[in-house]
């Protein structure tokens, strides 16, 4: 697939801390229950932290008792790409910023009392947060 914002892998390094650029742009898996955006409960806008697209509303998170921030759907269906993932012996679908590629976790169908049934369990790494104006 070819994306919008494209960069060589020395400019990602330069722009991103070792952390972001492990689960970015390696497929990386930040430990649980350990981000800074698990707790974040101020209406907002979640974006890539790679290239800041636009990724979910602060009202599709929900807890989901599970370590990472969580959300019942994106911001809109072309935000984001899935792709089958079946590293670790398992399939699971993975979760990429559609603008840049970057990995931002996976999607499972477990979202149980969700709109969506979907439970899009995101590393806190990969997203950043704009709160919203007053």
């Amino acid at each position: 697939m070819t994306y919008r914002v494209t960069k060589t892998d020395d400019q990602w390094r330069d722009e991103l801390s070792d952390e972001q650029y492990a689960v970015l742009r390696e497929a990386g898996t930040e430990r649980p229950w350990t981000g800074e955006l698990l707790d974040e409960h101020r209406a907002g806008l979640y974006t890539c932290a790679a290239c800041g697209a636009e990724l979910f509303q602060s009202g599709t998170k929900f807890d989901s008792h599970c370590g990472w921030p969580s959300f019942y759907e994106s911001i809109n269906p072309d935000a984001v790409q899935l792709l089958t993932d079946d590293s670790h012996g398992m399939e699971r679908t993975e979760v990429r910023c559609a603008n840049c590629g970057s990995h931002l976790g996976h999607v499972f169908p477990d979202g149980f009392g969700t709109p969506t049934g979907d439970r899009y369990c995101m590393n806190s790494l990969s997203l950043g947060f704009a709160p919203a104006e007053d």
